[in-house]
């Protein structure tokens, strides 16, 4: 069985290259294309594998452009470093996707799976271009801020917390000041790149970096602490618990 390996982090190719000589010890694995170029200028002019791993963001643009410009029958798993916010569809159209760090249980089903699928099915590269398109949306860089008579321009990076106080929604800035956004917080999740920042409850919004302390609470809750945050009953609710852990582990 022959294997191809896109990808253009090594540290990735190693740890692939083992799982996959663990699970497909008499495979034949093929490495050290990292980049479209590379991958079509090999694909071009090899036999075709059995099998293709490729990562779909590659230094020289998304690897989709490799399946635009030579026609490839093998069947791909993609990988990925995007999260769960991400290409959730993709199993529709390929054998899998992987997030990595790459589990190997994870590796083992799509191993399965390839295993079970027909020879010859087709990618819908349209379709799959369009959702990682979507799920890559531009999220809001900067907001426009009164500071008496001046307004000025607020880089989103610098906002540490956006809370709601009395039907007022405030950005707070990793400075420690305050202002007020004509937006509310239910809009703003929407506006806001969700890997940066995080739902706690109705009245918060928090990036990572303002998270200072995490305690356990009463019914499987959990009491946040914001720096430069006066309010010390930030409760995030049973529900939610599981998606923030997440969140911070990602």
């Amino acid at each position: 069985m022959k294997v191809l390996i896109i990808e253009d982090e090594r540290h990735a190719v190693r740890r692939l290259e083992g799982l996959i000589a663990l699970e497909l010890p008499q495979a034949t694995i093929t490495s050290g294309l990292d980049s479209i170029e590379s991958a079509v200028e090999w694909l071009g002019s090899e036999i075709a594998p059995d099998l293709i791993f490729c990562d779909i963001q590659l230094a020289d643009g998304l690897s989709f452009e490799i399946f635009e410009k030579v026609k490839v029958r093998s069947p791909i798993i993609f990988t990925t470093a995007y999260d769960q916010y991400a290409i959730r569809a993709f199993k529709l159209n390929s054998i899998d996707y992987l997030l990595k760090p790459i589990d190997p249980k994870e590796l083992i089903l799509a191993l399965e799976k390839f295993k079970e699928m027909r020879v010859g099915q087709a990618l819908d590269l349209a379709q799959l271009k369009s959702l990682l398109q979507a799920e890559l949306k531009e999220y809001k860089s900067r907001f426009m801020v009164k500071i008496g008579e001046k307004i000025q321009s607020v880089p989103t990076e610098e906002g540490a917390f956006f809370f709601s106080e009395e039907r007022v929604t405030f950005l707070q800035h990793d400075s420690g000041r305050k202002f007020v956004l004509d937006y509310t917080l239910d809009q703003l999740e929407g506006l806001l790149d969700p890997r940066k920042f995080f739902r706690l409850n109705r009245k918060y919004i928090a990036s990572f970096a303002a998270i200072s302390e995490i305690h356990t609470y009463s019914n499987s809750r959990l009491k946040i602490k914001l720096k430069d945050c006066p309010d010390n009953d930030i409760l995030v609710s049973r529900e939610k618990v599981g998606a923030l852990k997440e969140w911070l582990d990602g």
